[in-house]
């Protein structure tokens, strides 16, 4: 790849294979990858067949025998082909000849979904290229000097920032009745409950007020979210906005209920309607911070959350954590995607 700032795509195969293709890349724009066009069987379609693309901004401008024509006439950067039974083999062998005379790149998205590269390996078996999936790294060495690592830092950071309690306890004390901290039952690892602590940000009586706002709820899924919430104190609005009231899950960390990073801590109620795609969280202990952190935090819908959570757990590495750790630095001082 040429590493460009911005590289032009033509998409190629079925229309449901590219339009899925479009949305993954429409989730992590930062790498420039732009869909100008689509060659699909049979070329443009009625206004029905090519409706979802048309929506995602993709003209079909081809069928599958027209990728050549179509790179030049659009001066694509890059032809990326989906799994399609036309373009196996041989056919996708033509098309890489074809492709030799013009500018473009040939890649293949081989439908696998939300897997690093650092879990794919490609080795030839007679004719065939064949890719490896390594099963994801949940137990062993590393998952052991991740533990250490949690904790050894959240011991540090407690002892750190113990002026920075001192001082957020007597700011919740002198701003409204009721206690320093908020404890709430949430799920662990392999289901295991656990007493989630947080610096309390709402009033006393949070819970028995948020029965009268179900209905205002700005998320979806089982998630309440409402980015004016009358429950919240002026100090809690502080503490939320840079995630403050987070920082006594430090503790839940020494005692090993939680890691610095992973999956959003769920409740009991959320897990219960857990589908099999979802439990994958329960796998790895839950996280101060995630991949819900840094793509958006709360103002993320319920199904991308559960998304994110489940890429952490198929692709963790320590590499992985310390640059999610890097990238909540900048969000949370910025103050960005918390309510």
């Amino acid at each position: 790849m040429r590493g460009e700032a911005s590289q032009t795509v033509v998409a190629v195969g079925h229309r449901a294979a590219v339009a899925g293709m479009a949305r993954q890349l429409h989730r992590a724009s930062y790498h420039g990858m732009r869909i100008v066009g689509a060659c699909v069987p049979g070329g443009p379609g009625s206004a029905a067949d090519d409706a979802e693309l048309r929506e995602l901004g993709i003209p079909v401008i081809g069928s599958l025998d027209d990728v050549r024509h179509a790179v030049t006439t659009v001066d694509a950067d890059i032809v990326a082909v989906t799994a399609s039974p036309e373009l196996e083999g041989p056919g996708l062998r033509r098309l890489s000849w074809e492709l030799e005379a013009t500018r473009a790149e040939l890649v293949i998205a081989p439908g696998l979904i939300d897997v690093f590269g650092s879990r794919i390996s490609t080795y030839p078996v007679s004719e065939l290229s064949l890719l490896q999936i390594d099963h994801p790294d949940l137990q062993g060495s590393r998952r052991l000097a991740k533990g250490a690592f949690d904790r050894l830092s959240a011991s540090l950071a407690l002892v750190v920032l113990s002026p920075l309690f001192l001082a957020l306890a007597v700011a919740i004390k002198l701003d409204s009745k009721g206690p320093v901290f908020f404890r709430q039952q949430r799920i662990g690892k392999d289901g295991n409950s656990f007493p989630m602590m947080k610096f309390r940000s709402m009033v006393a009586d949070a819970e028995e007020i948020l029965l009268q706002l179900r209905d205002l709820t700005d998320g979806n899924g089982v998630l309440f979210k409402m980015k004016v919430d009358p429950r919240i104190t002026r100090i809690g609005r502080v503490l939320r906005r840079y995630s403050l009231d987070e920082l006594p899950q430090l503790i839940n960390i020494v005692r090993g209920e939680m890691s610095l990073v992973g999956p959003r801590p769920p409740l009991q109620k959320e897990v219960d309607e857990y589908g099999f795609d979802m439990r994958r969280r329960l796998l790895v202990k839950p996280g101060l911070t995630g991949l819900w952190q840094i793509n958006g935090r709360s103002d993320l819908d319920w199904d991308e959350s559960v998304r994110l959570d489940v890429r952490y757990v198929d692709n963790w590495s320590l590499a992985f954590d310390f640059m999610i750790l890097w990238r909540t630095a900048g969000i949370v001082l910025r103050g960005r995607g918390a309510y």
